[in-house]
C-alpha cells in the first residue's frame, strides 16, 4: 500500500509524519486513517502537528496499514511477543504475530532476547501489517554478549539504525532514567522492574556516568527523523508493585521524559510516553493528569496498570481493569498483559487471551469518552440479542470464535441458531421472550399506564 505513497517523498530530507503535518500537508497515511476511523483529515493533521497523535509508520515498512495513536482517535492496544534464551523459534514468533493481528492488536512489540534477533525481527516485519516496536537495548546487550560494561554509544546507535532499516516503527528507549534518581530507587520495595531500566542502572553505576541514551539523544533523533521511527519514551522507573506507585522515582523520570518530548518535537520526531505499571485504581486518574502536564499531552501508552499485585495467572484481568480506567481518563494506547505475566513466556493462546481482555478495556474506554461512535456497536449487539439473531451476535463479538464455541457447547445444531432462547434460560424462562410476549399482548394496557402516570 505505502510504496506508492513513499515514492512521492523520495527527495525529502525529512520524511516523518510530524514534518508533513507541521507544513500543513495531509499525507496518504492520514487520509487512510480518516477513512477507517471516520475522522476528519484536518483534525488528524493538526493533532499530529501538535504532538497529541502519532502515526508510527517507518518508511521501510511498506506493507504497513497506517494507524494512529492519540486521544482524538480510538483507544489502541499493543501486544508484546518475543523469544527468550529458553525459546527462540522465528516461526513461533510469527505464529504469535498472526494471532495478535487476527484478534485485533493495533501494534506489536518484538521483545526478543534470544536466538537470531535480526532474523526473528525480519520475519515478523515481513508478515506484519501493523506497526512493530522494539526495545533496542535487548539487542544491544545481546550483541555485546550480555556484558553491560561493553555497551558503547557507538554500538547503541549502530543497533538503532540497523533496526530502523529493517522497518521498526517505534523504539522504546530508556532515556529519562538519570543517575541522580538512583537514591530514589533504593527507597523502593521492588526497585527497578523494567528490564531496560535495570540495564541502564547497571551501566551507569559501573561507569558512574550519565545514561547514554540521554547523552546521545540528539543522535538518536537523527536516525528516527531519517526513517520516521517514532519514540516510545520508556518508563524505566515504572512501579512494579502498588507500594511503589506514584513515588518520586516514577514522577521525576516523567519530568525528564517531558523535556525529551520537546527536544524530539523540535526535530519533527513523533513521541509517545510510556506509563505505569502497578497502580491502585484510585491513583490512575491522577497519573494520567500528571503525564499530560509534564509531557505536554504527548500520547500516553500505559502498561495495564495492574490494580492489584496478587492476581498471578489472571493478571490480564487485573490489568485490564486498570487499562479501562486509564483509557477512560485519556490514555491513548494500552499495552496488554497476558495470563503468563510474572510467570513465564506467553504462547499464541496467551496472546489471544491478553488481546481480548484489552480489546474489552479499550472499547469500554472509547464508550466512556464518546470516541468514534463506539456505542453504535453495543447498540447493534443489543438489537441482535433482543431479536435472537445468534449469528449477528457472533459477528459483533470481539472474539466471534469464542462466542460461537460457548453457544455451541450445549446447542450445536444449526436449528438452534434461529432459536428464541439459549441454554441458560431455555424456552420457558427467557426474559426477552417473556417481555416480548407482554408487549404483544398488553400493549394497550401499557399505553394506559403511561397516560395515567403522565396525568398524575
Amino acid at each position: 500500500m505505502r510504496s506508492e505513497y513513499l515514492k512521492k517523498r523520495e527527495n525529502d530530507k525529512t520524511k516523518t509524519q510530524m514534518f508533513y503535518a507541521k507544513k500543513g500537508i495531509i499525507t496518504e497515511e492520514m487520509e487512510y486513517i480518516a477513512k477507517i476511523e471516520d475522522m476528519d483529515t484536518e483534525l488528524i493533521r493538526s493533532e499530529v502537528a501538535r504532538g497529541r497523535m502519532i502515526i508510527p509508520a517507518n518508511i521501510m515498512h511498506t506493507n504497513l496499514e497506517p494507524m494512529a495513536i492519540g486521544v482524538a482517535s480510538k483507544c489502541k492496544i499493543n501486544a508484546n511477543i518475543g523469544s527468550s534464551a529458553l525459546a527462540s523459534d522465528p516461526a513461533e514468533e510469527v505464529e504469535k504475530l498472526i494471532a495478535a493481528q487476527k484478534y485485533g492488536a493495533d501494534t506489536l512489540m518484538d521483545l526478543s532476547t534470544g536466538g537470531d534477533l535480526d532474523l526473528i525481527r525480519k520475519e515478523i516485519i515481513k508478515n506484519a501489517v501493523i506497526p512493530i516496536g522494539t526495545v533496542p537495548i535487548y539487542q544491544i546487550l545481546h550483541d555485546v554478549k550480555n556484558k553491560v560494561e561493553d555497551i558503547t554509544i557507538e554500538k547503541m546507535l549502530e543497533v538503532l539504525e540497523r533496526q530502523a532499516k529493517q522497518g521498526v516503527s517505534y523504539f522504546t528507549i530508556h532515556a529519562g532514567f538519570l543517575l541522580r534518581l538512583m537514591p530514589d530507587v533504593a527507597k523502593r520495595k521492588m526497585g527497578i522492574v523494567s528490564r531496560g531500566g535495570s540495564l541502564m542502572a547497571a551501566w551507569m553505576m559501573h561507569y558512574h556516568k550519565e545514561n547514554p541514551f540521554y547523552t546521545a539523544f540528539d543522535q538518536i533523533l537523527e536516525i528516527c527523523a531519517e526513517y520516521d521511527v517514532s519514540l516510545s519514551l520508556g518508563d524505566s522507573l515504572r512501579p512494579g508493585c502498588l507500594h511503589d506507585a506514584s513515588d518520586n522515582a516514577q514522577l521525576e523520570e516523567l519530568k525528564v521524559l517531558g523535556e525529551l518530548t520537546l527536544r524530539a518535537w523540535e526535530k519533527d520526531v513523533q513521541v509517545m510516553v510510556e506509563g505505569p505499571g502497578h497502580v491502585p485504581i484510585n491513583q490512575i486518574e491522577r497519573n494520567i493528569k500528571i503525564q499530560k502536564e509534564y509531557c505536554h499531552e504527548a500520547p500516553f501508552y500505559i502498561l495495564g496498570p495492574l490494580v492489584t499485585d496478587i492476581a498471578a495467572g489472571y493478571d490480564h484481568i487485573s490489568s485490564a481493569i486498570g487499562a479501562a480506567v486509564g483509557g477512560w481518563h485519556g490514555a491513548a494506547m494500552l499495552c496488554y498483559v497476558t495470563p503468563k505475566e510474572h510467570l513465564g513466556l506467553p504462547n499464541a493462546k496467551d496472546v489471544r487471551e491478553g488481546i481480548i481482555a484489552y480489546k474489552i478495556a479499550a472499547h469500554a474506554s472509547d464508550v466512556a469518552r464518546g470516541r468514534g461512535n463506539a456505542i453504535a456497536k453495543d447498540n447493534a449487539m443489543s438489537d441482535a440479542r433482543y431479536g435472537f439473531d445468534w449469528n449477528k451476535q457472533f459477528e459483533l463479538s470481539l472474539d466471534p470464535e469464542r462466542a460461537k464455541e460457548y453457544h455451541d457447547e450445549t446447542l450445536p445444531q444449526d436449528v438452534f441458531k434461529d432459536a428464541e432462547f439459549c441454554s441458560m434460560c431455555g424456552p420457558k424462562f427467557c426474559s426477552y421472550k417473556i417481555t416480548q410476549k407482554i408487549m404483544d399482548e398488553h400493549g394497550e394496557g401499557i399505553k394506559k399506564i403511561e397516560k395515567f402516570t403522565a396525568e398524575a
